[in-house]
């Protein structure tokens, strides 16, 4: 029997992406003047106030006020009637040193018996239903948000967004886990006030269908514009007036959006946050190199859909255990059990060897954390950063655990 499946996002804009943002833009700093940087940074926003806490332990530097206050400007929040904003909101830090009795867990004298630096379980998953191995309606509803974002910044087509914004797209699958349609959309923007609430609902459910939707579709592949069509059901600020948005209408914190910063709901997800925390936290790195390996395996052929699970105890390098689940789509003669053993013989997951291999030493987290982490695009690219003591410019390549560059090994190692 046909089944419907519902994933969400949120925009850059969104209260706790905010905080996330200002997180790994406070992480990159560090790294880029201190590669060797141990970062657990939070952020809480609210109206007219950013909070800055948190354990570093870095030999640099960094004006974290200065840092808040641009990534604030840079998503949008630069207008005093938001009552939240980059050049008068208060910036509180309270960051302190890293605790040592941590930090004796992770270090060592070899390098490549670097410990976990926690305990916990992590997830990658990968699927073929779409050209970046994610979730269909996690895909979706990213690219709604992206583009509202686009129209917001171009003020052009649409002149009255404001940066704060919701997605939600419901899709229709078939039984044998085939998307068929487009059951329902949900997207909920702020906004400018209208000087009449009806003109404006009016307004933005025909903006967002005869505008926005259009820009998404012409995106995609034909068969993917096929699922939309005139049924689809739109919930397009389904409470009326959004005016008061952003930490002005949501106290937001670093990390309470990971469902919508991995898998949508789809696969599994082990409940470790990522953004402000440094690669020395498998929380965040060893939930990239599983991804890693979920999508290669998928592009290898092993299976169209993938649920990749490791597990560490805090200061120990050897994983407790790698898991897979193939949900009955393997392509070869082998038990998950056995589609495992070959995984460890094919991608070392000791922290030190998949920081490595991921190069995740490098200040490449900013862009990670709207949006999602993972279906991105791997890209080379310079980036620039500040601080009272110069200025740091390096080569850095984004999103590697995307890459598709074990393909082969894999091959190899499944003989196929």
């Amino acid at each position: 029997m046909p089944y419907l499946f519902t994933s969400e996002s949120v925009s850059e804009g969104h209260p706790d992406k905010v905080a996330d943002q200002i997180s790994d833009s406070l992480l990159d700093h560090f790294l880029a003047f201190d590669n060797q940087s141990k970062v657990a940074c939070e952020t809480l926003v609210t109206t007219g106030l950013t909070v800055l806490s948190g354990e570093v332990k870095t030999k640099s530097y960094i004006d974290v006020q200065s840092v808040a206050r641009d990534v604030i400007n840079k998503i949008g929040y630069t207008k005093g009637e938001y009552q939240f904003d980059g050049d008068s909101c208060g910036v509180i830090s309270a960051i302190h040193e890293q605790s040592p009795d941590i930090n004796q867990g992770v270090e060592r004298a070899k390098e490549e018996e670097q410990g976990a630096g926690d305990q916990g379980m992590m997830f990658g998953y990968a699927t073929a239903e779409t050209e970046n191995y994610m979730p269909l309606a996690l895909d979706l509803s990213h690219m709604l948000l992206i583009e509202l974002a686009k129209l917001r910044r171009e003020n052009q087509d649409i002149t009255y967004l404001r940066p704060d914004a919701k997605s939600q797209v419901t899709i229709e699958y078939s039984d044998d886990n085939k998307p068929t349609r487009i059951d329902a959309i949900v997207i909920s923007t702020q906004h400018d006030d209208f000087a009449e609430e009806t003109e404006m609902l009016t307004k933005i459910q025909e903006d967002i269908k005869t505008i926005l939707i259009p820009r998404v579709v012409a995106q995609l592949k034909p068969e993917l514009q096929a699922l939309f069509n005139d049924d689809i059901k739109y919930h397009i600020n389904p409470t009326g007036k959004f005016v008061i948005g952003g930490p002005h209408g949501d106290t937001g914190l670093t990390g309470r959006k990971i469902i919508v910063d991995t898998y949508g709901g789809k696969g599994a997800h082990g409940g470790g946050a990522f953004s402000g925390k440094d690669p020395s936290k498998v929380d965040r790195s060893a939930a990239y190199a599983t991804r890693h390996i979920a999508k290669n395996l998928v592009a290898a052929g092993i299976a169209d859909e993938i649920l990749v699970q490791v597990s560490y105890a805090i200061g120990v390098a050897e994983p407790m255990g790698i898991f897979i689940n193939t949900f009955g789509s393997a392509k070869v003669d082998l038990t998950d059990g056995q589609i495992a053993e070959l995984v460890t013989k094919v991608f070392d997951m000791k922290p030190a060897a998949l920081i490595k291999r991921l190069k995740l030493m490098n200040p490449i987290y900013s862009e990670t954390a709207a949006y999602g982490h993972m279906g991105r695009t791997p890209e080379n690219k310079t980036v620039t950063f500040h601080s009272p003591t110069g200025d740091v410019t390096q080569e850095v390549e984004t999103f590697t655990w995307e890459k598709l560059d074990y393909v082969e090994k894999v091959k190899e190692a499944f003989n196929l």
